[in-house]
């Protein structure tokens, strides 16, 4: 009787899924409302995300509009843009901010293609240490008597198919942002 690895497979799409949401706030150039929908703004002395209190569209390829659907929350969304690590100055005119999305110089893209990469052995790390829990787990249950020898050998060839289709999917994550990162 082998372990049942279907539900221990969430763990690693949780780490993989996570990946993904680091990977959308990173900026390529072009505008995006997710570079913008997780920050945190000081909103009545509390953090909030900022698509929480504002509306966000995109109306043009390099540009953000934010509309606050409370007027009196525009300072401190326009504050929390410029603290934020986007290097993106934020036009206040009233009623919307606007987001200007500069072309990215060749340097930038280059620190982008670096971050990109750690995030991704970042992400390795973690589907590493959620193999070694389940290893533990399959070598107790050995040693309990739960489970024979072949299913341990057996169990141990399943998990390892399984990090690699992990692994195999963060590459291919990490590719596309690096490929999406380098598009001029």
């Amino acid at each position: 009787m082998t372990i049942d690895l279907t539900k221990k497979e969430q763990e690693f799409a949780k780490a993989v899924q996570y990946f993904k949401s680091e990977l959308k706030t990173l900026r390529t150039g072009r505008a995006s409302t997710q570079l913008v929908e997780h920050l945190e703004v000081e909103y009545y002395g509390a953090k909030t995300p900022l698509i929480q209190i504002a509306q966000i569209t995109v109306p043009e390829a390099r540009s953000i509009a934010i509309q606050p659907y409370d007027k009196n929350a525009l300072k401190d969304i326009e504050k929390a843009v410029q603290t934020s690590n986007l290097g993106i100055n934020p036009i206040n005119d009233g009623t919307y901010i606007r987001l200007n999305i500069p072309p990215m110089t060749e340097e930038r893209r280059k620190e982008m293609v670096k971050i990109v990469a750690q995030l991704a052995e970042k992400t390795r790390v973690s589907i590493r240490n959620i193999r070694e829990e389940i290893w533990k787990d399959i070598q107790k249950q050995e040693k309990d008597g739960k489970i024979s020898e072949d299913d341990k050998i057996s169990s141990k060839q399943d998990l390892q198919k399984m990090v690699d289709k992990f692994n195999e999917e963060i590459k291919k994550l990490a590719e596309a942002k690096e490929k999406e990162v380098l598009t001029i």
